[in-house]
């Protein structure tokens, strides 16, 4: 390996060294005076770690860290996922289903936590890490009904915005029922990540409990870091 891959490196680790560490994010001029880069080297860099899914830039032009970074734990001690497992357990528990926690990463979404009940007759083993489009299943409606509302919404988006919670029936897994809601994290250090908390299960989910336990667990992890 030449010395010159070997630098482009060390500047894409330390460009995302710097953004994990500034709150709100950096503009890629601001990037570029910080580590003394030409400002197409900082682009470039960008451009390869938002490829990656490390980086994502926001519509004013921030760049924060991405869903890939926080798979990776490239962020604090007191992370999201280490937040959410005590609540994901008492929200499988009281719910009898598996719970998770999403994260939004472009056109996807990404489980990046889950928590099984102790006793269930049958449970749905979702894998951390696994994808799914943004628009199918109830994590991903959750996240996009926090958005600003379009024409082309659907009935879930409309129904998940104004109930605070979606409901999906076999959209995923045939016969499986999820239920969720978005997770709004205060602060800066959070801005451009969108999460959600959910459960599912096959065909025998309570969803009167669930439509109550899923936005109260929600709110409860968001409120460990306020």
């Amino acid at each position: 390996m030449s010395n010159g891959k070997l630098q482009t490196l060390e500047r894409g680790i330390e460009a995302l060294l710097l953004i994990a560490k500034t709150p709100g994010g950096l503009k890629a001029a601001e990037l570029a005076v910080r580590l003394d880069l030409h400002r197409a080297v900082a682009y470039r860099i960008i451009a390869t770690l938002a490829d990656h899914g490390m980086v994502r830039r926001l519509s004013d032009g921030r760049i924060v860290l991405g869903a890939g970074a926080y798979l990776l734990g490239a962020r604090t001690a007191d992370s999201v996922r280490a937040m959410a497992r005590p609540v994901l357990e008492e929200l499988a528990e009281r719910t009898r289903a598996t719970a998770f926690l999403s994260i939004a990463e472009g056109n996807e979404c990404v489980v990046a936590l889950t928590a099984e009940p102790r006793e269930a007759t049958i449970n749905i083993h979702y894998r951390v890490g696994t994808r799914h489009p943004i628009d199918r299943g109830a994590a991903g409606i959750a996240i996009l009904a926090t958005r600003p509302a379009q024409e082309s919404d659907s009935e879930d988006i409309r129904f998940a915005r104004a109930h605070g919670y979606s409901i999906t029936r076999g959209q995923l897994h045939r016969g499986a029922i999820g239920v969720s809601s978005a997770v709004h994290l205060p602060g800066d250090g959070f801005a451009g990540l969108d999460f959600s908390i959910g459960v599912v299960a096959l065909e025998e989910l309570d969803t009167d409990t669930a439509a109550e336990a899923v936005p109260a667990a929600a709110q409860a992890l968001s409120q460990s870091f306020s």
